[in-house]
């Protein structure tokens, strides 16, 4: 908890140094905006479930090796699609209650949503033509 404030107080000071003439601050990739943490239950709502785009939910967990291997790929991934699909990050250990609603058993846990209904899941780490597979399954390509 006390990580995550000093994280928000981080990401509120003015942008300075040499990234701040360019407008740019900490975090405005095109491939961040597209990958978001989800902060609680009503934001999962929010931005997920009432997404009009399809939604690639990654539940993760700190201590999990797989997931950080599965979780960078799989940005990496989305960000490619410019917009056209979201990934949201959950991490079990923070929200357990939306890890019990998703029957969330093993981690990693990728699920594809569209209009607030599960379309498509996987459980483990998969390649990143399994992946793209994955994706373009998702939005129809």
């Amino acid at each position: 908890m006390a990580q995550r404030l000093a994280l928000q107080r981080l990401l509120s000071l003015p942008a300075r140094g040499p990234l701040a003439s360019h407008g740019r601050a900490f975090g405005t990739s095109a491939g961040r905006r597209n990958t978001f943490n989800v902060q609680d239950g009503g934001d999962f709502q929010d931005r997920v479930v009432n997404s009009p785009k399809p939604v690639v939910v990654d539940f993760h967990a700190q201590w999990c090796g797989p997931c950080k291997i599965l979780g960078p790929r799989l940005e990496k991934l989305v960000s490619k699609l410019e917009g056209k699909v979201l990934m949201a990050k959950v991490d079990i250990d923070d929200h357990t209650d939306l890890a019990i609603e998703y029957e969330v058993s093993a981690v990693p846990t990728v699920l594809a949503m569209k209009n607030g209904d599960v379309v498509d899941k996987f459980v483990g780490i998969k390649d990143e033509d399994q992946l793209e597979a994955f994706l373009k399954k998702l939005i129809g390509a």
